[in-house]
């Protein structure tokens, strides 16, 4: 065999196993960590790392994270440890035998965060900004014919009304009135529409309606929301207060609700209806106190709600902030939720963490969780509607959120990272993005619908 094959054999013999390794579980496993990560000072991130690696620090950075072995560390199936030694940044190299790139990931450490956790059940007022078109309403004239001038404009159902004829809307009562108003004196309607992220500019002309007496256009259009809820956390020293773990939807449109102005305000929970296979169930809440304000609603994201509290909420099971850890920290086991099933009391209940989603970009479906409290099954028959936002406990951290429902199996849902939520609410910083069914309750008998 000449010299060339053989060197032709070597060759494609370390292609093979380069390929093998590349599609490897212990490759996979490597390659699966996102490229940034958050540590807070005093946690310790863990990799499982397999096969001849080695795993390096960048020497420009290596002063806020270091490694608890000696550097460049070779490991074949150990764990690896990483260790903040002061705040910053720092780069994380995986290279095959120490020479082919695998993978970077960027760490950033943190300070320590301590919030009081959640659970209390909360109800909630949002307040859209605009008017939104929840649905159509033909317009029977004084000749008996029906007629949508809306709908024969373009407008559709979805879509958010933000002035009409230059003025800014912000109640469905404000705009019936304009609507006849303008109808009286014999004048169109020019309405600025919002359209996903598009402004549109319409003009329709109402039509005097034979059953109401008055001048309309054909729709039925909804200026706020109200529901229950579950409080996440709040911070303490600033008041700043995280709930719900998602985003509030309006309920016909299933259209994120752009927040002008909010409130929530206490609620007791009367009653529940089982979840089961296929129909999840909901908490029956009553709002208690409605005018005496818990807090404000300044923003209304994906992953949830956050404002400021008027003043401190008693946790009678956590009487003093906890710490928080970052999705790193996060394993698969036992964990605790926080929530209330009964009146205004605060329960801790027993979970399980299926399945953890490291996430670089923010997004809500981080873990799989599944109820096995024999108590909270028998109560509610797994997770129901209303306890989005209930904190999830684990190692005394507070880790994230209940958010969703598996709707074929009641006893299992999603979570979200606490991160995501402390980025929402600017409590650490907030990095670019590179994105079931939803458990707030929306109380359809509390949300007034007009038709206009």
């Amino acid at each position: 065999m000449t010299r060339i094959s053989r060197r032709s054999i070597i060759g494609l013999c370390l292609a093979v196993l380069i390929v093998a390794f590349c599609v490897s579980p212990q490759f996979r496993n490597v390659y699966g960590l996102p490229p940034h990560m958050r540590i807070i000072e005093g946690e310790s991130a863990i990799f499982t790392v397999n096969l001849p690696l080695t795993v390096t620090i960048n020497r420009n950075n290596e002063q806020s994270l270091r490694l608890q072995s000696p550097t460049p560390v070779y490991t074949i199936s150990k764990s690896v440890a990483l260790e903040p030694v002061k705040l910053g940044r720092s780069i994380i190299e995986f290279k095959l035998l120490g020479i082919i790139p695998v993978r970077t990931v960027e760490v950033d450490v943190l300070p320590p965060i301590k919030l009081v956790p959640g659970g209390h059940s909360i109800g909630v007022v949002l307040h859209s900004n605009g008017v939104i078109v929840v649905g159509n309403s033909p317009v029977k004239t004084v000749d008996g014919e029906y007629v949508n001038p809306a709908k024969e404009a373009g407008i559709n159902v979805g879509d958010i009304i933000l002035s009409i004829n230059g003025i800014p809307v912000q109640s469905d009562n404000q705009v019936a009135e304009i609507i006849d108003s303008s109808g009286q004196d014999k004048h169109s309607l020019n309405l600025l529409i919002k359209r996903n992220e598009e402004r549109l500019q319409i003009v329709a002309t109402p039509s005097l309606c034979d059953d109401t007496k008055r001048y309309r256009i054909g729709l039925f259009v909804r200026d706020s929301a109200a529901g229950v809820g579950t409080l996440t956390f709040y911070e303490p020293q600033t008041s700043v207060y995280g709930a719900l773990g998602h985003v509030i939807s309006d309920s016909d449109t299933n259209q994120p609700i752009d927040c002008d102005q909010g409130k929530i305000v206490m609620a007791t929970v009367s009653g529940i209806q089982h979840g089961k296979r296929g129909q999840p169930g909901e908490k029956i809440g009553v709002f208690i106190e409605e005018d005496k304000l818990l807090g404000n609603i300044q923003k209304n994201t994906q992953f949830g709600i956050y404002g400021k509290l008027n003043a401190p909420l008693p946790n009678e099971i956590y009487h003093e902030a906890i710490p928080v850890a970052s999705m790193n920290q996060v394993q698969t086991g036992y964990a605790e939720m926080l929530t209330v099933v009964d009146g205004q009391i605060i329960e801790k209940f027993s979970i399980e963490i299926q399945k953890i989603n490291l996430q670089d970009a923010p997004e809500g479906k981080g873990m799989v969780i599944k109820m096995t409290d024999p108590r909270l099954m028998e109560r509610t028959g797994g997770i129901v509607q209303g306890m989005s936002g209930s904190p999830i406990i684990q190692n005394g951290k507070i880790v994230g959120a209940v958010t969703h429902v598996f709707v074929h199996d009641p006893t299992k849902g999603y979570g979200c990272f606490v991160d995501w939520m402390l980025m929402e609410s600017g409590i650490i910083p907030k990095r670019e993005r590179q994105t079931a069914k939803r458990l707030f309750a929306v109380s359809k008998t509390s949300i007034l619908e007009l038709a206009v």
